[in-house]
């Protein structure tokens, strides 16, 4: 069972930036994604990559949020900027088990980190 291990959740005041990292236990062949759910609402999507670098991302994250990977440290980031107080929430990192393109569905991923809290000051 892989395991997914997120960090650098933080306070951060809007207009500021942050970088996640989701440490995988073993080599992650397919799609990584992050995800996301703020208090009362649903999970959503954020970004998601290829092992082989294709990325795909939410309209609220593009321009603003940039989806890196590195394989050989079975790695992926999630690079942060121009923070609002609306991207308040538990980030999840997340890995398929099947998927090689990147998804944005939840049900195409196995794998899930335990999540990291990002709040965001206005």
């Amino acid at each position: 069972q892989v395991q997914l291990i997120e960090s650098g959740g933080g306070l951060v005041q809007a207009g500021g930036s942050l970088r996640l990292s989701c440490a995988a236990s073993g080599v992650i062949n397919y799609a990584m994604a992050w995800f996301r759910q703020a208090p009362g609402k649903e999970r959503e999507f954020v970004a998601a990559k290829s092992r082989s670098g294709s990325s795909t991302y939410s309209d609220s994250a593009k321009g603003r949020f940039t989806i890196s990977r590195d394989n050989a440290t079975n790695t992926v980031y999630l690079q942060m900027n121009s923070l609002r107080p609306e991207d308040t929430a538990v980030y999840y990192c997340a890995a398929s088990a099947t998927r090689y393109s990147p998804s944005s569905k939840s049900v195409d991923y196995f794998h899930w980190g335990q999540g990291t809290q990002l709040t965001v000051s206005s």
